[in-house]
């Protein structure tokens, strides 16, 4: 008489480098990398997260710039921008060239950042 044994669970998408080992290890071997991974992630979230707030307090314009963009008639809503989110957006100055200095939205998408152009510094005038 054969008893049924259990399925293996489904690898997930990993690399054969981490996947081999861990089908190698005993439960309690596997409960623990799975507690260390846990913990490692949510370390890795507050690492991002104080890295947005640091380089955020870092490149943010100040209140006088959003007052200046406001008398120019140009809106400091993301809200009034198609591609920018409402919350996490800011408005920094970038240099593009030498010279060159341009307001931007900015805000953080997955790994990277994103850009969208708002005005020039110094209009023409």
């Amino acid at each position: 008489m054969t008893e049924d044994i259990a399925e293996k669970p489904p690898a997930p998408e990993l690399p054969k480098y981490l996947r081999e080992p861990l089908e190698n290890q005993s439960p309690e071997r596997l409960e623990a990398v799975a507690t260390y991974a846990a913990d490692l992630a949510e370390w890795k979230r507050r690492q991002r997260q104080e890295e947005l707030e640091r380089r955020r307090a870092e490149e943010e314009v100040d209140k006088e710039d959003l007052e200046e963009l406001d008398e120019r008639d140009i809106s400091t809503d993301p809200d009034d921008y198609e591609d920018v989110p409402t919350s996490g957006a800011y408005i920094t100055v970038k240099e593009t060239k030498p010279g060159y200095h341009y307001f931007y939205w900015q805000w953080r998408e997955g790994d990277s950042w994103k850009n969208e152009y708002i005005a020039p510094v110094s209009p023409r005038e």
